[in-house]
């Protein structure tokens, strides 16, 4: 499919055409990684990782628990 490059204020835009963008799993301000691949321009989605605590906080055991840090007397109406 082609398209255009055009100006858009001192940058260039492109125009992702609807197909693309919704087989790409893009909208706007999605997040995107720009590069050249042997003189190519390659744009590609950043798909960010998504964290459950629930699982996160099982996978913590007295391994890999760190040790307490340790802050000092309390300072004011702080509760211990």
């Amino acid at each position: 499919m082609e398209t255009r490059i055009q100006r858009w204020g001192n940058s260039l835009g492109l125009r992702i055409p609807k197909p693309y963008a919704e087989e790409a799993r893009v909208e706007a301000g999605s997040p995107v990684d720009v590069s050249l691949e042997e003189g190519a321009l390659v744009v590609r989605p950043i798909r960010r990782r998504a964290y459950d605590l629930r699982a996160l906080m099982k996978a913590v055991n007295a391994k890999n628990l760190p040790d307490p840090v340790e802050t000092g007397p309390p300072v004011g109406r702080e509760v211990w």
